[in-house]
């Protein structure tokens, strides 16, 4: 039985009629501009080649709002610092370079700004780059920071050599890292005062917390350590959330020098509901004034040091039990460590909190061992 031949159609009939196809160009600017917002870099890109109207479209600020350096295809990645070839690295820092010149051609209105560079890189020279972008598009409005300044996200492989003869690593010092830093905060303090979500290494240093602390709009805060071993003093700590009106939300990674154990720490805050200390260590709070407070993960971590019993008690002793903190400076408090809490916990110590407790607190009730 032979096949059944195809209809053949008429040519005519093939093409859609211009009332089938959805008129996109007589959609209100604003419409066309909400459309087009969905979409990534690069079909941002593309949609401009198709004609002239939406190339103009295209180019509007309304549409590049993000500038995220930690974005690059298939080298998404989340390791820090991650070794590449020296080809493969050329490729990302040019990458790196068109990019922010994209972005300053199209007159870039920030809300968001995400970037991992070692500052105190002198041969890329990744804070000048930062700084020339932060002088060339509109960044008033920029509200989301999430910066790593301790770590590039890509380094190159093999060693760069230098006229002086030293290696690339080698001209990197903790002092280039922390003066880039505190140049680059100090921009950003009069170029994006509006900032309210900031995530970033923090070197805790005087200038360091003065310079944070006039970002007044802050509601979600993120201080991870930097690399430097350096103690927190409990008067900057202080300092720090009661300087800050408006702050919702506050993580801390704070390392405690060996040497600096029995120091403890204050917060007071009118305004802070949300309080994560668990990525840190050693941290011990004597009083909590945050009336406000409705979470708080808090998690202790056993140091690995072996201390003799009239030590260990010498410097548990200084501490008081977490219990009688929250107790008397954390009224509205309704979660521990992901656990919710009874409406009566403040009346008596169960043995479900008793139990959370254990995991979080350093006095001698809670922590019965020798080592920290």
């Amino acid at each position: 039985m032979s096949p059944q031949k195809r209809l053949l159609v008429p040519a005519s009939s093939r093409w859609k009629s211009a009332e089938d196809y959805f008129p996109f160009n007589s959609l209100p600017v604003e419409c066309q501009l909400r459309v087009l917002s969905f979409l990534n870099e690069v079909d941002k890109c593309s949609c401009a080649l198709v004609c002239l109207s939406w190339s103009c479209l295209v180019r509007s600020w309304k549409l590049w709002r993000v500038a995220d350096y930690s974005r690059r295809g298939v080298f998404h990645l989340s390791q820090e610092g991650l070794l590449v070839s020296n080809r493969e690295f050329e490729r990302w820092k040019s990458w790196v370079h068109h990019y922010t010149h994209h972005l300053i051609s199209r007159r870039a209105s920030l809300l968001t700004l995400k970037a991992s560079f070692d500052l105190g890189d002198r041969c890329n020279k990744w804070s000048e780059l930062l700084s020339h972008l932060l002088d060339n598009v509109h960044c008033r409005d920029l509200s989301h920071l999430d910066l790593n300044w301790n770590f590039t996200l890509f380094e190159p492989l093999d060693l760069r050599v230098h006229s002086s003869s030293s290696s690339h690593q080698d001209s990197i010092t903790k002092m280039d890292k922390v003066a880039s830093f505190q140049e680059l905060l100090s921009k950003l303090t009069h170029s994006c005062p509006r900032i309210s979500r900031m995530r970033l290494h923090f070197d805790w240093s005087d200038l360091s917390v003065s310079l944070l602390t006039q970002f007044q709009q802050l509601r979600s805060l993120e201080l991870k350590y930097f690399w430097v071993f350096k103690l927190v003093t409990p008067s900057t700590l202080l300092t720090l959330t009661k300087s800050l009106p408006n702050l919702k939300s506050l993580t801390l990674h704070i390392l405690v020098p060996h040497r600096n154990l029995g120091i403890s720490y204050t917060l007071e805050s009118q305004s802070l509901e949300f309080l994560d200390v668990s990525p840190s260590q050693g941290l011990v709070f004597s009083r909590l004034k945050l009336p406000a407070l409705r979470e708080l993960r808090a998690k202790k971590i056993v140091r690995g040091i072996t201390l003799d019993r009239r030590t260990r008690l010498r410097i548990q002793s200084r501490w008081p039990c977490l219990y009688h903190v929250l107790w008397e400076g954390t009224p509205k408090l309704q979660a521990l460590n992901n656990e919710r809490l009874l409406p009566t916990w403040r009346e008596s110590c169960s043995e479900e909190l008793t139990a959370i407790l254990g995991q979080s607190c350093y006095c001698v009730q809670h922590l019965d061992s020798w080592l920290w």
